[in-house]
């Protein structure tokens, strides 16, 4: 099969790409606008692959869509370009607004005339996978509950507002034009080329430098944690298994508090760079916590049980397994997050979400 990835040079975009070039026989087409949080240089090792195309569009960009239907025909879309940034988005919603609703319409649309155009075969067997987020859902204070797919919609910050509305509109044009299209709803991810604004890699770089730790609030705020490569398996099973018309929820079954995350980071880089900057005695001595967001939901817990039960996937990784690759990662890959922060971000944005 071909499938047509939106956002592909992004995080969890770049994560997919690879395990499709590396795990299956399946072609690629890239479609990313490549913003400050896409990276080609997150796809390297799989760009040489004679199954692999790359095409710089946004996806508000109709007549661009249209061009890359026609020369590409895909079988499938997995759409994962988004603005995704929670503070991003409270800075400055209009991109939030544009991107994730507006272009979220244009691709719709350009989909649903290219799936038109289809006969046979290649059109009962087209998806459009749109891939979002738990964010959607509002949070949990004080419950034992946990997200499920027909959890109600209570989006709190500008970021996911936009995609609860993009979410919405993925399912109207299933019901009103029969458009088929799978939803999915994943917990917060991390893992290997994670953009360094993102608090699990901006704990790991700032500590590197004896910089400060951010922290909002009390550090309090509960997320589950997903590896991504475990989340890019989860979404090549949905695309490929999952059925029409239906929301999978994915998760990676560990809820952590954010201090707990980083105090388990400052563990893990005791261990493994035990030469410390210069002043720093412990690297949780770097921890400053500071003043909350606006908004700031508490608690985030994904029930992943129906993607359990029907297609069978479950996470590879443990929370603790799955963060040990990451730092690794992180030391190891000096020459590409060095890069980055050479590029037009800058850390005195804090970073205290996945």
């Amino acid at each position: 099969m071909k499938i047509l990835v939106t956002g592909g040079a992004g995080f969890i975009g770049s994560a997919v790409i690879r395990h499709i070039v590396n795990n299956t026989k399946d072609s690629v087409v890239i479609l990313d606008k490549l913003t400050y949080a896409g990276n080609l240089e997150s796809l390297q090792e799989v760009a040489d692959s004679d199954r692999y195309a790359f095409e710089q569009v946004d996806i508000c960009d109709r007549q661009a869509l249209d061009n890359v239907y026609v020369e590409h025909q895909p079988d499938l879309v997995m759409h994962l370009a988004a603005e995704s940034h929670v503070d991003r988005s409270i800075d400055g919603p209009a991109a939030f607004i544009e991107t994730n609703i507006v272009g979220t319409y244009t691709i719709l649309e350009a989909t649903r005339a290219y799936w038109n155009s289809l006969d046979g075969d290649k059109k009962s067997g087209f998806r459009f996978h749109h891939i979002s987020t738990d964010e959607v859902y509002g949070d949990l204070e004080g419950t034992d509950d946990l997200f499920t797919e027909t959890t109600s919609y209570e989006p709190s910050s500008p970021y996911s507002a936009s995609k609860a509305s993009s979410d919405h509109l993925v399912r109207a044009w299933y019901r009103t034009y029969g458009l088929p299209v799978i939803v999915t709803n994943c917990s917060n991810n991390y893992g290997p080329y994670h953009f360094p604004e993102k608090l699990i890699p901006l704990m790991i770089l700032n500590a590197l430098e004896g910089k400060a730790l951010p922290v909002y609030g009390n550090g309090m705020q509960i997320r589950d944690w997903l590896y991504v490569e475990d989340h890019a398996s989860a979404l090549y099973t949905v695309v490929t298994k999952g059925a029409v018309g239906e929301t999978y929820n994915i998760g990676g079954h560990n809820e952590k508090a954010n201090i707990d995350v980083v105090k388990t980071i400052c563990s893990l880089l005791e261990e493994l760079v035990p030469n410390k900057p210069d002043g720093v005695a412990v690297y949780e001595d770097l921890i400053t916590y500071v003043t909350d967001r606006p908004g700031h939901d508490v608690r985030y817990a994904i029930d992943a049980s129906k993607i359990d039960r029907e297609l069978g996937w479950k996470p590879a990784e443990t929370f603790e397994s799955g963060l040990r690759k990451t730092v690794e990662w992180y030391l190891n890959n000096k020459d590409w997050w060095s890069r980055v922060l050479d590029g037009s971000y800058s850390r005195e944005r804090l970073g205290t979400e996945g």
